[in-house]
């Protein structure tokens, strides 16, 4: 799958997890992601509307899954490997669907991607 921006192929980036996320694992490896609300306006709407400092993110099995991967040394395309072995069909588009999750992941600040043969990020 290419990437948009730079023609590259976006499954030989390396996701990389934010020092700045704090996550826990239940005993059924389901992940949540504590995320801290920074910044005026979050700290606005905490006073105005209750907003909490922290959110939690629930992910589900696969996304779960997914996250526990993330080693900062697998590429989109190795972490396809053992989710597809491990959820077969369900995770069909395989790439599509990884591509889709890392990419979101990228965009909420919760992982970077860099290019695997090169240790700086984009």
């Amino acid at each position: 799958m290419k990437s948009k921006s730079k023609g590259e192929n976006f499954v030989e980036k390396i996701p990389v997890k934010s020092s700045e996320i704090q996550w826990s694992a239940d005993d059924d490896g389901l992940v949540t992601l504590h995320v801290e609300n920074k910044g005026i306006a979050n700290r606005i709407a905490q006073k105005l509307i209750k907003k909490p400092k922290i959110s939690h993110i629930h992910l589900d099995e696969m996304g779960s899954f997914i996250w526990l991967l993330i080693d900062g040394e697998k590429s989109v395309f190795d972490i396809g490997k053992p989710v597809e072995e491990h959820f077969g069909e369900k995770a069909l588009p395989l790439y599509e669907r990884l591509s889709m999750f890392i990419r979101s992941l990228e965009t909420n600040g919760f992982v970077s991607c860099k290019n695997a043969d090169s240790s700086s990020e984009n």
